[in-house]
């Protein structure tokens, strides 16, 4: 059927409410846009779906909400009885309609026989990961875009072990989506009927009170300076309550929220784009930091399980720190304050993704630490704990990537921005209380380890073209790819869609030994390395590199020469 035919569909369809076929009527003359909405299904992959709020397939509206449930429906069904009784916990973030979506969710599964624990309010997406395993669920779902702008919003599913699916299990319920081609025949039950029949139950203070304990438990120190002054910003997001909370519980005394950005607000007023990973997110925060005088700025995502952060320098200006250095310097304080306590064990494991950087990797090598590298994306260095535990192999310390996600302990198997927030003040008052900020302490690691740079660059290329140009983009890349970048020669390559490592000195190769990712890395004799691969959730292709000097300009000098190298390379495919 055409993307003109499904249009049409719609918009004549007596199901889809007058407000639906409203809007639809409004873009009668955009061709373009209705091409853009109904040329192809909104995908659902590992991440679950994630697009535009508006009406027609390719758009988040409570008709896609209401398929994708059913088609987890259906899928946890296949699995008996057993996974129906035990249910799929259900949260939601600050965004318009998250409430509305997650609701829906509750009552499709309500009514295809499925118990629903849906949260009365807005919960970071961290904490559902933890009521997963708590509850011992089948399933979890978390409506959230992340930190995607105000027009967003996401569905994201999670398995019984807490992390978010794998590609198996993704397809599986790909196929379940599918398999729907008449929307009037999927199932909702009524809120009301569903919470008297037992099948919706709301989860509230019992749950928060739980998590916080645990996440309280991870603390490492206490001879620590609880007065040290931060100031802190949840992005109008869900991390308010909960990292107020156990910052307060662990007795930290000079905590300033930033008013603007205290309480939801779907429309992200006073930040736009509510990344704390760009630092104009940090605008307000670090225009109440210098008022008060704080030492740390700490900021995290609408639906908290991403961190980021800025120190204040000694001219009293706000130093921002990326996913790298924040995950080093946890990497640092967790792996010393476990030896200090005793609990580090000879076994001890961290875990990274792909694309990120090498220096917490050098800091844990130190201690005895392994580091393993996995494919993007929390499901995948989460699913090495149950890998650890099933071997009797490794102990898990901690998990990262380098787009400021990190998490330790085993409780939540996804990034915690409430569990970072803690340790990250932690740290910044352990240190304080040696008279170091933690620019000194990230200095000191440089000076050990040597000056590692970094730098992130994405290619925004929307709609189909966009998608179209990426998809050239790539393979001309895996065709035809720099073989220096100044001095530096290439010794190996890794092309993880074939699953093969290249090592051009010696002529051979070998298995990559990852699971199978669209995703291009490139190693230099001088330990620099870059990655290219397209973001799995946004319309853009991603550039990671990395550099390594024995002083900062040489690193800097190197990663501006791989950056005029590799964008030139890339923007030449048309």
């Amino acid at each position: 059927m055409t993307y003109i035919k499904k249009y049409e569909e719609w918009l004549n369809n007596d199901y889809f409410d007058e407000k639906t076929r409203e809007e639809l009527r409004s873009i009668a003359e955009d061709h373009k846009e209705i091409q853009d909405r109904f040329y192809t299904d909104l995908e659902f992959g590992t991440a679950g779906l994630r697009g535009k709020l508006g009406a027609g397939l390719n758009r988040m509206n409570l008709y896609i909400i209401s398929r994708a449930t059913q088609g987890l429906a259906d899928y946890i069904k296949d699995y008996g009885k057993e996974y129906m009784n035990r249910g799929v916990a259900i949260a939601y973030d600050c965004r318009h309609y998250s409430k509305e979506f997650a609701a829906r969710a509750a009552q499709v599964l309500a009514a295809n026989g499925i118990k629903a624990y849906l949260f009365e309010e807005l919960r970071p997406t961290p904490e559902l990961s933890y009521a997963v395993r708590t509850l011992h669920t089948a399933s979890g779902i978390v409506v959230t875009a992340s930190h995607n702008p105000r027009e967003y919003n996401g569905y994201k599913v999670y398995w019984e072990d807490g992390a978010q699916i794998l590609s198996p299990i993704a397809k599986g319920i790909t196929e379940k989506i599918q398999s729907i081609s008449d929307f009037s025949t999927i199932k909702v039950m009524d809120m009301e009927e569903a919470k008297q029949k037992g099948l919706i139950v709301m989860l509230g203070k019992a749950m928060d009170d739980e998590y916080i304990e645990k996440v309280k438990g991870l603390s490492l120190r206490e001879n620590i300076d609880k007065d040290i002054k931060i100031v802190y910003t949840p992005l109008n997001g869900t991390g308010n309550m909960p990292v107020r909370r156990v910052l307060e519980e662990r007795g930290f005394t000079n905590i300033i929220v930033v008013p603007e950005q205290e309480n939801p607000d779907p429309d992200f007023t006073t930040v736009g784009y509510p990344n704390p990973e760009d630092v104009k997110a940090f605008k307000y925060a670090q225009e109440l930091g210098k008022k008060e005088g704080a030492e740390l700025l700490i900021a995290t995502d609408p639906d908290c399980d991403r961190l980021a952060i800025m120190v204040r320098d000694k001219k009293g200006e706000y130093v921002a720190f990326n996913g790298n250095q924040t995950g080093a310097i946890l990497i640092k304080y967790i792996i010393e304050g476990m030896k200090e306590k005793g609990t580090l064990k000879a076994n001890g494991a961290i875990v990274k993704s792909i694309v990120t950087g090498d220096l917490g990797k050098a800091i844990a090598k130190k201690y005895g630490v392994e580091t393993f590298e996995v494919l993007t994306g929390f499901k995948n260095i989460c699913g090495k704990i149950h890998d650890f535990k099933r071997d009797n192999s490794y102990e898990f310390i901690f998990g990262y990537e380098e787009s400021i996600g990190y998490v330790t302990g085993t409780f939540v198997r996804d990034k915690d921005g409430v569990i970072s927030s803690m340790l990250l003040c932690e740290a910044a008052a352990y240190y304080k209380s040696q008279g170091k900020t933690l620019i000194d302490v990230l200095n000191q690691v440089y000076a050990e380890f040597g000056y590692y740079r970094e730098n992130l660059i994405s290619i925004v290329l929307e709609g189909i073209e966009g998608q179209e140009r990426i998809s050239r983009m790539m393979e001309e890349y895996r065709k035809d790819n720099p073989k220096s970048l100044g001095e530096s020669k290439l010794i190996k390559y890794l092309d993880y869609e074939i699953e093969k490592s290249y090592d051009i000195i010696n002529g051979t190769e070998e298995p990559s030994g990852i699971p199978v990712s669209n995703v291009l890395k490139f190693y230099f004799d001088d330990e620099s390395w870059y990655a290219v691969r397209p973001s799995g959730t946004e319309p853009k292709i991603k550039i990671y590199m990395y550099s390594k000097g024995k002083t900062l300009d040489a690193a800097e000098q190197k990663l501006e020469e791989m950056k005029k190298i590799i964008i030139g390379k890339l923007q030449s495919t048309k």
